[in-house]
């Protein structure tokens, strides 16, 4: 067995501040272990990048259009924009059509004071919406007996589809259709409670940001999320490669 080829270090700057990387690293991993904060949605440790959510985007010199940071990799002398005035405003516009896409009411959410939506919201100073509410039609499935799907309050992050394909190896879930019709669905778009692929397990209610998938029974403050088991998954799955 031929041994592996040495990964290479890169050096570029992130607002200014000269860092190092992995050749294989991305802009987001590397801002993090910088404790530089780049905001996320759809991005979790222990989990593959989607780059879906479209909040990490940044700004790259001599690159005319924003990039996403959880799926562009480092490249040496890269001089990357992190917080500027231009990004944040286009980041507050991608929040608020989040919110006017579905049917996001804070008040009356299972997971109130327990959402990355609504804390992110908070942090990227949202105080209101500019665009119309589109106000869907949306179903609520709750024949598992022991979940509930609200798409209502999905964002589409795709986290419960890579947590139980990844993760969980039954790969329940999976995404339909396009634009507004998009929405997350169990095997070929059957009830949860019919789904003869889902173990049980829970593992996408624990990632979800939002409140689209709960556990029935639960009150406001137990909605919080145990997200720790992530990442040592993923090691284990790896080390038996």
């Amino acid at each position: 067995m031929s041994p592996r080829a040495p990964i290479r270090v890169k050096t570029l700057t992130i607002d200014g501040r000269e860092v190092g990387a992995r050749e294989d690293q991305t802009i987001l991993e590397v801002a993090r272990e910088n404790n530089i904060f780049i905001p996320t949605l759809c991005n979790l440790a222990g989990l593959s990048n989607a780059g879906a959510c479209r909040l990490c985007i940044v700004e790259v010199k001599g690159v005319n259009k924003l990039l996403p940071a959880c799926v562009t990799r480092v490249a040496e002398g890269m001089e990357v924009t992190v917080n500027s005035e231009r990004l944040a405003k286009f980041r507050r516009g991608i929040l608020e059509l989040v919110f006017a896409e579905r049917n996001h009411v804070c008040s009356v959410c299972v997971t109130n004071g327990h959402c990355d939506l609504q804390s992110m919201a908070l942090r990227l100073g949202m105080t209101h919406v500019h665009f119309p509410y589109q106000y869907p039609r949306m179903p609520v499935d709750a024949s598992h007996e022991r979940f509930v799907m609200d798409h209502n309050r999905c964002i589409l992050c795709a986290r419960c589809v890579r947590v139980c394909d990844e993760i969980e190896g039954a790969h329940t879930w999976d995404i339909m259709s396009r634009g507004v019709d998009c929405r997350v669905i169990t095997d070929l778009a059957q009830p949860w409670g019919k789904s003869e692929s889902c173990t049980g397990c829970g593992k996408c209610v624990q990632v979800c940001p939002t409140g689209a998938l709960s556990e029935k029974g639960k009150s406001v403050a137990e909605m919080s999320k145990r997200r720790q088991f992530l990442p040592y998954l993923t090691l284990m799955r790896e080390g038996r490669r």
